[in-house]
């Protein structure tokens, strides 16, 4: 994630973002609720295992038009002012301009925090030539003496309250990352396939959060009937042409093919499941060393006769040198315990 390196001069100074910018309007885009969480299907499918906020349609498009046709409105209202719009497009500290708007108030999770809307919202802002003044006061601490989010967190990626160590974080893992993930981050990740809301599905005011007073959730925000069919077996041999065409306007695309097929595999390998073997094994067959890799350790994972024959057979074809080593530890995680490596949280 070098790009946050990257004009950190204008990330500290708002004013650089817009000539004349004399201040800035934040807003926050709900985008989970309980009919929304529903329609994603049962526990343990593909779609519960994905972060709310990436299941519909990409957030960048639904506020980026809002925010821009609110923009001409100001502009229209207030002859020769100038606007310019971001959702997490720019360098731009979104969190701590939301807290000074009165939007939220820092979680232990480093989640904005919202006594109505909990953390399940996001942020756009419109940066202004106007010169406005505060709506609101900054709200107070919501989290009090609580620390659940800290103690549910799989890979213990917030060491301390208010500190997120993204190294260790999956939904760096998950989206961010490329190329074959650590070994010690797999069996962490479970059977989360792109993101982790964790942090957030434990915190005491995100259950009670998504009452009438927050307003309704843009039904683009839930799984569209296009994408509602796919199960985690489905990305393992999803091709490029009907990658692009089932998440097309997905934010889903930023962990690109490569990522979804990698993280499906090691979902599949955490999720235990003797009836994935024949995918698993059809996947190590590949042309993706990567996919290969990781369906390997899947293997490993679930372990039996028809893995271990599976793993044998390819080890016997493979050529890459990467992928036959995590061959080879596959085949040693198949003679001991059942459930493979260690899927305890990290140090």
């Amino acid at each position: 994630m070098a790009y946050l390196e990257r004009h950190g001069e204008r990330r500290f100074d708002p004013r650089r973002m817009l000539d004349g910018a004399r201040s800035v309007l934040m807003v926050a885009q709900q985008y989970a609720s309980p009919a929304l969480v529903e329609g994603a299907g049962p526990a343990g499918n593909l779609w519960s295992r994905v972060a709310r906020y990436a299941r519909g349609d990409d957030y960048h498009d639904m506020m980026g038009e809002r925010l821009e046709a609110l923009g001409r409105r100001i502009e229209e209202a207030f002859p020769g002012a100038g606007s310019r719009a971001y959702v997490d497009t720019g360098p731009v500290l979104e969190r701590e301009l939301a807290a000074r708007a009165g939007l939220g108030v820092f979680g232990k999770n480093t989640n904005l925090l919202h006594p109505e809307a909990g953390s399940w919202f996001l942020l756009g802002e419109l940066f202004l030539t106007l010169d406005l003044s505060p709506s609101s006061e900054p709200l107070a601490d919501l989290c009090g003496s609580c620390s659940r989010c800290l103690e549910a967190c799989p890979t213990g990626a917030l060491p301390e309250p208010y500190r997120l160590d993204a190294n260790l974080c999956l939904s760096y893992w998950t989206i961010e990352h490329r190329g074959a993930l650590p070994q010690e981050i797999r069996p962490a990740i479970d059977e989360w396939v792109f993101g982790c809301d964790t942090c957030q599905e434990v915190c005491p005011v995100n259950q009670q959060a998504g009452s009438p007073a927050t307003g309704p959730v843009d039904s683009r925000f839930a799984v569209p009937a296009t994408r509602r069919r796919l199960e985690l077996v489905d990305l393992l041999s999803l091709d490029r042409d009907t990658y692009l065409e089932v998440f097309r306007g997905s934010p889903m695309r930023r962990a690109r093919l490569e990522g979804l097929r990698r993280n499906a595999a090691v979902a599949l390998g955490n999720r235990g499941r003797r009836e994935d073997v024949a995918p698993l094994g059809l996947a190590l067959g590949d042309a993706e060393p990567v996919l290969r890799r990781h369906a390997a350790w899947a293997l490993g994972r679930i372990g039996g006769v028809e893995a271990r024959r599976r793993l044998e057979e390819a080890l016997g074809v493979e050529r890459d040198a990467e992928v036959r080593l995590e061959i080879e530890a596959a085949l040693e995680a198949c003679d001991g315990p059942p459930g493979g490596l260690d899927s305890g949280p990290l140090g």
